[in-house]
């Protein structure tokens, strides 16, 4: 007799950005783009941008609730963010890219502290490692290969574009959200909104 095994989901933890950020990052990746070939880069599209503060992997869905529960009880503690999209980026650094980015942070200095409590609150439902170090980021692109020439023709775009403003927003919430893969890329959507409810003073 065959039992069924329990639904799982692909699950991350983010802050969404709102479109006319997105619409400026997207314009300097698009200047990006012109510095490689086509095939050099995988290339996020622009209404998959966010700001992820953990990656779960394979939860199950029957967790759901629990895991909302853990990420609200953190969050409680935490005022709305006054967050700031600019810069340009690479990791692990300019010289051999493998993952092309946006900085995002605050000058409060508070967003990696919630990056390290909603870390705390999901140990127990994930068997991703946690990130010892914490930049703030929006991946543009991921590199599939790219050779010396290329990544110093990478890296003088960048430097062409400056420190890049994007624009900034208040975030009062982070969410929960589902990654689903496909052959045309991933879909994302939201299964729970966590408001920061600590009131300002």
């Amino acid at each position: 007799m065959q039992t069924n095994s329990p639904e799982h989901l692909r699950l991350f933890i983010a802050i969404r950005i709102p479109d006319s950020v997105k619409e400026k990052i997207v314009a300097a990746q698009t200047e990006l783009r012109r510095a490689l070939p086509p095939e050099a880069v995988r290339w996020t599209r622009g209404e998959q941008f966010h700001l992820t503060l953990r990656f779960l992997g394979s939860v199950a869905a029957e967790r759901l609730p629990a895991l909302a529960d853990a990420v609200r009880v953190v969050c409680k503690s935490f005022t709305a963010l006054q967050l700031h999209a600019s810069g340009l980026g690479f990791f692990p650094d300019s010289r051999l890219p493998r993952v092309i980015w946006a900085g995002i942070n605050d000058r409060q200095g508070r967003l990696p502290l919630l990056h390290r409590a909603v870390q705390f609150a999901t140990l127990g439902f994930t068997t991703e490692k946690a990130e010892e170090t914490f930049t703030g980021h929006v991946t543009l692109g991921r590199v599939k290969h790219i050779s010396r020439r290329e990544a110093q023709s990478l890296a003088s775009a960048a430097t062409g574009l400056g420190n890049g403003h994007f624009g900034q927003w208040t975030v009062n919430h982070i969410d929960i959200m589902r990654s689903e893969l496909s052959s045309e890329g991933a879909k994302h959507s939201d299964l729970a909104v966590i408001p920061l409810e600590q009131p300002l003073r």
